[in-house]
């Protein structure tokens, strides 16, 4: 066994994951330190609302990871081997209380030659998608 999703046992169309993601202003904190990302508009309401934002804001590449971290979840450690995603809309994250974003992930294409799965990956935060043209290939035993 290679700890890889089974190609033979995929679809176009399968949904292959969902999770909710609990966004607080505490996550925030732990991923600025983890990341080095300390932008006032992810921790500071008042700068981020001078810039235009709503308020406090998620990192978009916390996000991405989090979206990834599904996928991952799913297809086994080391069996992602690609990831793009382009930032469409921030994620405000409350103060108290927390942000939840839904990430869904569903098989997009498959390669038969590569045994690969294009993973296509929406995540939606109060009913609209906050990354756009998110996918992961990943590889397939």
């Amino acid at each position: 066994m290679s700890g890889r999703p089974e190609f033979s046992g995929l679809s176009v169309g399968d949904v292959v994951a969902t999770q909710e993601v609990a966004i607080t202003r505490d996550t925030l904190v732990r991923y600025a330190g983890a990341s080095g990302d300390f932008n006032p508009i992810h921790y500071n309401d008042v700068f981020a609302e001078s810039v235009g934002l709503p308020g406090v804001i998620a990192h978009g590449m916390f996000t991405m990871g989090a979206a990834a971290s599904v996928v991952e979840t799913w297809a086994g450690p080391g069996n992602v081997v690609d990831f793009q995603t382009r930032f469409s809309r921030p994620i405000p994250v409350p103060n108290p209380g927390e942000a939840v974003a839904t990430v869904t992930c569903k098989i997009g294409a498959l390669d038969d030659e590569a045994t690969t799965a294009r993973v296509d990956v929406t995540v939606e935060f109060d009913g609209q998608k906050v990354l756009s043209k998110a996918q992961a290939v990943v590889a397939c035993a």
